[in-house]
């Protein structure tokens, strides 16, 4: 397959013919895909909505990133061994049916990371070229990245590699001005304090940030041949991931004391001055990218979806390119109606995302390398009838639920304070509740389960 050839599967398993790249190539593909300026954004939460003092918000977007990445790198060794999207591969866990749910979420969080993406696209091409109104920016932006999308997995591949490099000079730029050029923001310097609230907030963030990239790893190792280590494929997507959040966060959080009304884009070009134009043309086409992941992963989940109520369809890449198209606009229309209100309404999409993902990744882990070690029936995950797995997984789905449940208690938002988060001060650790008793529970479970269904 070639990179200018639009690409022709869709949720099916990948020929063994049709396998191709290295494990390294994931590296390039998660830094890349990191080198935005959304990632900027969500470090700069940890000094503006988190009010953290520079050093706690750094500790805080280093822990949060390292840790969340350990789960959404271990979903990256399942795409070379099956050969299919990660949603597909739910269904091992969920049932046919039962998945259903989760990939409704994960669609939902698709439009979502889509709208965030041109909103920051379009404040970048306005600030830069005033005359271009934000909503045509939000348009221009959104455009590209459905021509991306339309192309598909090699030519996303192709475009991190090059961010990896364009919009990562765009980060190397800002750090080097900011710090050897204008100095450091002198607001910086009393800005903020260290609270235990804040600073679980933004590990929360940067844990989220990562973990939100699960559903969607295999998406794009699933075209590496079924032979590629999984310790390759863990450390490229851990490493590449990990940097790739990490240093653009920092940066975030490094300007966050001068951001005005959450005008991210706005506060690098009063910081840059006459560098502002070309760090944010380098930055332009990263957000592209980022929303070209959103659009064609999107895309794969809502077949996943179709595919699951109407079995015998075969979806095509026109059916893909059709959805994708579908997607755009509703990101479009999203992000023109919540522009004015962006970072505060971006913090509150991740909280709720957080609570939702969280135990689908439990269940997604534990099953595939404690309970399966990675073997699977993939045709049973296009059976009309879930073929070994069923339509439902009733354990998978209790279990699920069951951590949805136990973050209740722990949670701490504006709309409700668990009482576990008042007696930790406000804290909210829901995220690790869910995971440590998930991920036990689950496994008794299926391991009893398991014995009725080897492939």
């Amino acid at each position: 397959m070639t990179r200018t050839r639009i690409e022709q599967h869709t949720i099916y398993q990948i020929p063994l013919d049709q396998r191709h790249g290295k494990a390294r190539q994931l590296f390039t593909l998660w830094f890349g895909a990191n080198m935005n300026v959304l990632t900027v954004v969500t470090g700069a939460l940890a000094t503006t909505v988190f009010a953290q003092s520079f050093p706690s918000a750094v500790l805080a977007i280093i822990a949060g990133n390292l840790a969340g990445t350990i789960f959404m790198a271990l979903h990256a060794a399942q795409g070379p061994r099956l050969g299919v999207p990660q949603m597909v591969q739910s269904r091992g866990q969920f049932g046919a049916r039962g998945a259903a749910f989760v990939v409704s979420l994960v669609l939902f969080m698709y439009v979502g990371y889509a709208a965030t993406a041109l909103v920051t696209g379009g404040q970048s091409l306005h600030a830069i070229l005033p005359q271009l109104d934000e909503p045509v920016g939000i348009l221009a932006i959104g455009v590209v990245s459905l021509l991306a999308a339309v192309y598909g997995h090699d030519l996303i591949h192709l475009c991190t590699r090059l961010m990896t490099y364009v919009s990562g000079g765009a980060v190397l730029l800002c750090y080097l001005w900011i710090l050897f050029v204008t100095g450091v923001p002198a607001s910086l310097t009393g800005h903020g304090t260290f609270s235990a609230v804040g600073f679980w907030e933004m590990v929360s963030m940067g844990a989220l940030w990562q973990l939100s990239y699960a559903p969607y790893v295999s998406d794009y190792s699933r075209y590496l041949p079924p032979d590629t280590g999984p310790r390759q494929a863990f450390w490229s997507c851990y490493w590449g991931t990990a940097l790739g959040g990490v240093l653009p966060m920092i940066l975030g959080a490094l300007i966050g004391p001068v951001v005005v009304g959450g005008d991210v884009v706005n506060a690098i070009v009063r910081l840059t001055g006459p560098a502002s134009r070309t760090i944010v043309l380098l930055f332009a086409p990263g957000i592209a990218v980022a929303g070209a992941i959103c659009f064609y992963g999107g895309a794969l989940a809502a077949i996943t979806l179709a595919h699951t109520f109407v079995p015998r369809w075969r979806a095509t890449s026109r059916a893909r390119i059709i959805i994708a198209g579908a997607i755009f606009i509703a990101a479009l229309l999203i992000g023109l109606g919540g522009a004015a209100h962006f970072l505060t309404l971006y913090s509150k999409f991740n909280e709720l995302l957080l609570y939702l993902m969280v135990p689908w990744t439990a269940v997604n882990l534990v099953d595939y390398y404690l309970v399966r070690f990675g073997n699977y029936h993939v045709p049973s995950f296009f059976a009309a009838d879930g073929g070994i797995y069923g339509r439902y997984n009733v354990a998978a789905i209790a279990c699920y639920g069951l951590g949805i449940l136990v973050q209740i208690p722990f949670v701490a938002t504006d709309l409700y304070t668990g009482p576990l988060a008042r007696a930790l001060g406000g804290v909210d650790i829901s995220w690790m509740a869910g995971l440590a008793v998930v991920s036990p529970v689950y496994y008794f479970a299926a391991r009893v389960r398991r014995r009725d269904q080897r492939p």
